[in-house]
């Protein structure tokens, strides 16, 4: 941050202008958050509004959108996809118009949560769309409802200041074509990508869906960029739990830490899932394990990616599971595995 940083929010305060000084306080937030402070970013912004909202037009949000928390958790992604994001940042820092982004996947893989991280890094509030309050069973009322939003997000005083999320917007905008009701559909799909279309260039939109090939191609084709997050590797997977796994485990106590065979067992597992279902996996295992035996997480994990139980000590065995780790996840000791295993016609 540059000395003139500091002279500038001085001087905005004691003229009042309090534009520049929000403007300016923006960016010395966004200062420190890119150089990884970010703790001290959000209590800049949190000085700026206690209440948890960016800028004071959100207390003035009509029925269809809703002030979304900035989220700093740890995300963790597979390098092409926060390459990609990068170049979100990047594409629309550079201001030429670049701002509707469609991120598509499937459930678990992280379109949500990094549409906030994009907020977050760009500095702006993220206001994201109410679908309960859009969708109506009257005729043509949804279509109207559509366009109504479109004029609030039109509306908002300072559009270089948001993120405007549509979440799963397949909720709304699903393929004409091979819908039932064609002509509702058609109304629906048809209002949202002209509404789209008039957005300002300085409001960033950022829509999800899981249902990327029923979306409406002429929706698609409206969107600047569709950023795939299908692109986790197993490996991609398992340093995702890693890292999940270290963030909760600060919040318990009496865990014993095993990285290897954390690590074994998510990759004999066949079928890792996305890091939305893993981080809940872990999560509720570490929630739920025995306060007595330090290792019962990693049983509650293994049960979970094994249909609800431990497998039986051969195939333990046969996966590459040492006799202390069978002893670990069955609570058989180590001597009456090696005595079992012997003794095994196999």
């Amino acid at each position: 941050m540059k000395k003139g940083d500091v002279i500038d929010l001085i001087k905005y305060h004691y003229e009042h202008r309090e534009p520049e000084f929000r403007d300016k306080a923006v960016n010395v937030a966004r200062y420190f958050d890119v150089n990884g402070d970010h703790q001290l970013a959000e209590y800049i912004m949190g000085l700026m509004n206690p209440s948890g909202c960016f800028f004071p037009q959100c207390e003035e949000l009509g029925p269809g959108l809703v002030a979304v928390k900035p989220d700093s958790s740890p995300l963790p992604l597979p390098v092409a996809v926060m390459n990609d994001l990068k170049g979100v940042i990047n594409a629309v820092g550079r201001g030429v118009g670049i701002n509707k982004f469609l991120f598509v996947g499937a459930p678990g893989t992280g379109k949500t949560e990094s549409s906030k991280h994009v907020a977050r890094l760009l500095g702006r509030q993220m206001l994201q769309a109410d679908f309960s309050s859009l969708v109506d069973s009257r005729l043509g009322q949804t279509a109207k409802n559509i366009v109504a939003l479109f004029n609030e997000i039109s509306r908002l005083p300072f559009p270089e200041r948001h993120v405007i999320l549509f979440d799963e917007i397949d909720t709304i905008a699903l393929d004409r074509i091979n819908r039932n009701d064609v002509r509702e559909m058609g109304r629906v799909t048809s209002a949202f990508f002209k509404s789209l279309e008039a957005v300002p260039a300085k409001t960033v939109i950022i829509a999800t869906t899981n249902l990327f090939s029923e979306l409406d191609r002429a929706l698609i084709r409206r969107f600047d960029a569709v950023i795939d997050f299908d692109r986790y590797s197993p490996e991609d997977k398992i340093e995702v739990g890693e890292a999940v796994l270290d963030s909760f485990m600060k919040q318990f106590k009496n865990i014993a830490r095993d990285t290897r065979l954390f690590r074994k067992i998510l990759k004999t597992s066949g079928n890792i899932p996305n890091p939305g279902e893993l981080k809940n996996l872990i999560r509720t295992s570490l929630a739920f394990s025995d306060a007595s035996d330090p290792y019962d997480y990693l049983k509650r994990i293994m049960k979970g990616l094994s249909g609800g139980k431990i497998p039986s000590l051969s195939d333990l065995h046969d996966m590459g599971f040492t006799v202390r780790e069978m002893e670990i996840l069955t609570g058989i000791s180590k001597s009456s595995v090696s005595r079992e295993l012997k003794e095994d016609p196999q």
